[in-house]
């Protein structure tokens, strides 16, 4: 099956992210916003043509780090996994890939601030 890329945004996979402020440090919760910001345009353009990223502070631990969604719908791990399949992607290999870049963002936003 042939996909025309880059998909209409309803139909793009939604990868929201929350980063927890004590990952900044002692201060990280007078800084996430802006990091999240910051992030957010650093990494907007991965996949872009099948995925729309969301970074945004994660100030309610009870909500998950990482969710999925398509046309604001949840999807669990086994449909985002099955989702990204259709582009020769591995789930654990995104998120283990994504996860790298956040830290190499979250190391060089700690470097600015000292």
């Amino acid at each position: 099956m042939k996909i025309d890329l880059p998909l209409p945004q309803e139909k793009k996979l939604t990868v929201l992210f929350r980063v927890e402020p004590g990952c900044l440090g002692p201060s990280g919760k007078d800084h996430i916003e802006e990091f999240c910001k910051l992030a957010l345009t650093e990494i907007a353009t991965i996949d872009a043509d099948y995925v729309h990223w969301e970074v945004v502070p994660r100030y309610d631990k009870s909500k998950a780090e990482i969710q999925y969604k398509i046309n604001n719908k949840n999807l669990n791990h086994e449909q985002a996994a099955k989702y990204l399949a259709k582009f020769s992607k591995h789930l654990d290999d995104f998120e283990e890939n994504f996860h790298g870049k956040l830290v190499q963002l979250i190391e060089g936003y700690m470097n600015e601030l000292t």
